[in-house]
C-alpha cells in the first residue's frame, strides 16, 4: 500500500482484541519501519490467541488495564494512540451495574487521552454507530420485504436519506450505556482538540467483522453466525418478530485499515471531526440473508429458532451513509458480505482445533 505515514511510534489499546490486533499486524505489514506496541487486559476469551501472531510480527505487547491509571502511566513514548479498547456489548449494564461499561469506555478512554496529551501525540478513536438514538432510528418509516426490513422513503430528517444515517442525524434520546459512553468520550476528545490543539479524529463504525473476531450474540454476530454454521451449532433470530429480517451493514477490518491509512496521510482533517464508516447499503444483510450466504459458503444447514420479543436496546435497521468519508478520503469499502463470510470461514477452518471450543 503506497501511502504516507507521519507516525513512527504507534500505540494501540485493546491491541490483543479483534480490531486492535488486526490493525497492529496490518501496520507492521505495510509500514515495517513503524514501531507498533499494543496494550490489553486479555479479558476477552480468545484474545490470548493473538499474542503469538503479534510477537512474530514484531509488535510489542504490554499487559494492563486502561481503567488503572498506574498501568497507563507506565507507557513508553508514542506519537499516535489508536483507541480500540472497549466493552463492546450494547447490552452491557442492562441487567446489572453500569459501572464496568462506564469505567472501561469512558474513564479508561480518558486515561488514554490524557496519556496522549502528555506525549503530544495524535489520537484516533474508534467510536460506534450506537451513538445514534434507538427510538430515532426505529421511528423511521419502513416496510417488510421477503428477506429484510427496508426503510420506506427519504424523510425530512437531518442526517437521513436512502443512503442511511449520516453524521448530522439527531443525537437526542437514549442510545444504551455503551453508546452513551462512546459519545461522552467523543465530546471530551473534541474539547482536547480545541483546547490543546491535539490532532484528534473520530470514526463511528458500523458492524466491524472479519477473521480473528471471537463473536458472541451481543457483539460480533457476523462471525458467530459463520462459526455456528461451520461447527453445526444452533442459532436464534431474536426480536422484531423473530424472523431474522433486521438489517446491518458490515465493514471488514481490512477495509477499516485502508480508511485509517488514508486518514493518517491527511492530518489537516484531525481537528476533532467525526466520520461515519461502515459497509453502507452495498455491504449489508439481514440475518436471514446472512444465513443463506453462510449455508452456501459452509455447505451446512443448522437449526435456527425464532424469539419474537425485542430488546429495548435493539434497532431494526442500521445502514451507514459514508458520503463524508468517501468525499474527504476517496474511500469505499471493498469486501462484500459474501467475501467477508468466505474470509471468516477460511480462518475458522484453518484454526478449527483452537476455535471450536470458543464458538461451541
Amino acid at each position: 500500500m503506497a501511502a504516507s505515514m507521519p507516525f513512527r511510534k504507534v500505540l494501540i489499546t485493546g491491541g490483543a482484541g479483534f480490531v486492535g490486533a488486526n490493525l497492529a499486524l496490518l501496520l507492521r505489514r505495510d509500514f515495517p519501519d513503524v514501531s507498533v506496541a499494543v496494550f490489553d487486559n486479555l479479558k476477552r476469551r480468545g484474545s490470548e490467541l493473538n499474542l503469538p501472531r503479534l510477537k512474530r510480527a514484531g509488535v510489542s505487547f504490554q499487559h494492563g488495564d486502561i481503567r488503572c491509571r498506574e498501568d497507563v502511566d507506565d507507557w513508553s513514548a508514542f506519537d499516535l494512540l489508536i483507541d480500540c479498547s472497549a466493552e463492546p456489548s450494547v447490552q452491557a449494564g442492562a441487567d446489572g451495574t453500569p459501572l464496568p461499561v462506564l469505567q472501561n469506555n469512558l474513564t479508561g478512554s480518558l486515561h488514554c487521552l490524557e496519556a496522549a496529551r502528555r506525549n503530544q501525540a495524535a489520537f484516533l478513536f474508534l467510536s460506534t454507530s450506537r451513538v445514534y438514538p434507538i427510538a430515532r432510528i426505529n421511528g423511521l418509516s419502513f416496510h417488510e420485504q421477503g428477506t429484510r426490513f427496508a426503510w420506506t422513503a427519504e424523510e425530512n430528517i437531518p442526517g437521513f436519506s436512502e443512503r442511511g444515517i449520516a453524521e448530522d442525524f439527531p443525537l437526542d434520546g437514549p442510545r444504551s450505556l455503551y453508546g452513551a459512553s462512546k459519545l461522552a468520550t467523543e465530546l471530551v476528545l473534541q474539547e482536547y482538540a480545541f483546547l490543546y490543539s491535539m490532532p484528534v479524529l473520530i470514526n463511528r463504525c458500523g458492524v466491524l467483522t472479519g477473521p480473528w473476531q471471537m463473536g458472541k450474540v451481543d457483539q460480533g454476530v457476523v462471525t458467530l453466525w459463520v462459526a455456528r454454521h461451520t461447527f453445526g451449532r444452533p442459532l436464534q433470530y431474536t426480536g422484531f418478530g423473530g424472523q431474522g429480517k433486521q438489517v446491518r451493514d458490515m465493514l471488514h477490518v481490512e477495509d477499516l485499515f485502508d480508511l485509517m491509512v488514508r486518514q493518517m496521510g491527511d492530518l489537516s482533517r484531525w481537528d476533532g471531526r467525526v466520520y461515519n464508516a461502515g459497509g453502507g447499503t452495498e455491504v449489508s444483510a439481514s440475518l436471514r440473508e446472512l444465513t443463506t450466504i453462510c449455508q452456501e459458503v459452509t455447505g451446512h444447514r443448522i437449526t435456527i429458532t425464532g424469539q419474537a420479543t425485542t430488546s429495548p436496546l435493539d434497532v431494526r435497521i442500521y445502514l451507514t451513509d459514508n458520503t463524508r468519508v468517501e468525499r474527504d478520503f476517496n474511500w469505499l469499502p471493498v469486501k462484500s458480505v459474501r467475501a467477508i463470510v468466505e474470509d471468516i470461514y477460511a480462518w475458522l477452518r484453518e484454526y478449527e482445533a483452537q476455535l471450536q471450543p470458543i464458538f461451541t
